[in-house]
């Protein structure tokens, strides 16, 4: 089991930059999928980015190009960098770690808030 803690939010405003962290409280060196999702207001949850354990990363084609996810398995931590914020954007950011190819359980954190706004 893991427990997964973000952070990084806050208020930017358009075409600003933001870095969220995920600290994981046990190794996330071996889990299968680790993934940012996000929900904005009056939306559904989305998947933002994901990353494998071999590294492999792949994106929502909204984000490419701006935002680059990656792991620190010596931090047990994962990130989100975004830049070229936009309004769009906007939304509570949600780490998730699935830690088994063969388990459908998912971990997720308590989210942090990200506002693009002049």
């Amino acid at each position: 089991q893991v427990q997964l803690v973000e952070s990084g939010g806050g208020l930017v405003q358009p075409g600003g930059s933001l870095r969220l962290s995920c600290a994981a409280s046990g190794s996330i060196s071996s889990a299968y999928l680790m993934r940012w999702y996000r929900q904005g207001p009056g939306k559904q949850r989305e998947l933002v980015a994901l990353i494998t354990r071999g590294g492999n990363t792949d994106y929502v084609d909204v984000v490419k190009g701006r935002f680059t996810i990656s792991r620190d398995n010596a931090k047990n931590t994962l990130y989100l960098q975004m830049n070229n914020l936009k309004p769009e954007d906007t939304a509570v950011y949600y780490c998730n770690a699935r830690l088994s190819s063969t388990s459908t359980t998912n971990y997720w954190g308590q989210g942090t808030q990200v506002t693009v706004s002049s």
